[in-house]
């Protein structure tokens, strides 16, 4: 069923826009960038819905402040809009408002999105569902204004880690020129995502690091956060982002993942790689992403968590 977002955007009056948890640039800048695009194109103001805390490096972007964390559950919205939502269990609470939507839209890049939701726009080759949106955008003729192109810069830099990781396409690259001609600028952008960092950021993930555990003639790399780790720095969740890529980025590395305890019976892991198929791994466990980019939670505590995941990790 083909999904025409103009007309079902200009039929909707009250309208919410999901982000997953643990929100990084894509699911972030996705989102505020079809908020922009639905107040300059539509003249409408469409409600934001984070579900964990914006990392500190984000808030730079244009109507990022207007994200509200809690919403009144027994609203029914016309649209409800899922951006970067690999499975909508993902969106934690905010998945009642889905749910009970007239009419649920699930825009996204991931290949193992199950495909929920009324309608789909799901396209794995794109570097990330910025680049989906932008697509989109582009297939609909509408404008791209200056906060639409920041946002969007954002949510494709961030996700292809400055355009150097294997999903960074020409047509990754093209659409990213056409963002700087309407208004993004690179070099303010990159500073703000990557060199905006507290000290205790720096000092938590070198600590993180620190204690690193090597496997396999150093072919796997895992480091542990506990939550007497988190308080230790007052971490924010956002702290740990970025630590399984320093540790894949180890010339030895082949897999790295990051185990952090969410209490004592459940661990989120996050995994990397530069060949193994880590989405595959993670879907053992009821999670998800992109081949060399996934994630799970675990039901056990983080040595269980860890022994079961290496299970499936060493051939």
């Amino acid at each position: 069923m083909s999904c025409n977002l103009n007309d079902i955007i200009k039929s909707s009056n009250k309208i919410l826009l999901l982000s997953h948890m643990n929100p990084d640039g894509d699911t972030l800048g996705s989102m505020c960038a079809l908020y922009s695009m639905i107040y300059h194109r539509f003249k409408k103001k469409a409600d934001m819905s984070v579900v964990s805390n914006i990392p500190y490096n984000y808030k730079f972007m244009p109507n990022i402040d207007l994200a509200e964390r809690y919403f009144d559950k027994s609203l029914v919205y016309d649209l409800v809009i899922t951006l970067d939502v690999a499975a909508i269990e993902r969106t934690l609470d905010s998945k009642i408002l889905f749910d009970k939507a007239k009419l649920s839209i699930n825009i996204d890049h991931h290949k193992t999105n199950p495909g929920f939701g009324d309608y789909q726009i799901i396209n794995p080759e794109a570097s990330s569902c910025g680049e989906v949106l932008f697509d989109i955008f582009k297939s609909e003729n509408w404008t791209i204004d200056k906060d639409s192109a920041i946002c969007l810069y954002t949510a494709i830099m961030t996700d292809t880690g400055n355009f150097r990781f294997e999903n960074t396409s020409s047509s990754t690259l093209r659409a990213a020129a056409d963002l700087v001609d309407a208004g993004a600028n690179p070099n303010y952008i990159y500073k703000m995502c990557y060199e905006t960092k507290t000290k205790n950021f720096v000092m938590f993930q070198n600590y993180c690091v620190n204690k690193a555990v090597f496997l396999e003639d150093n072919k796997i790399a895992y480091t542990t956060v506990y939550k007497k780790d988190l308080e230790k720095f007052s971490a924010g969740d956002d702290y740990t982002d970025g630590i399984a890529e320093t540790l894949r980025a180890i010339d030895t590395t082949e897999v790295s993942f990051v185990a952090k305890e969410v209490d004592t019976k459940l661990t989120k892991i996050s995994m990397r790689s530069k060949k193994v198929d880590v989405a595959e791994i993670c879907s053992k466990f009821g999670g998800g992403g992109h081949t060399f980019a996934a994630g799970c939670t675990i039901k056990l505590n983080v040595q269980d968590s860890i022994d079961k995941l290496l299970r499936e990790i060493k051939p």
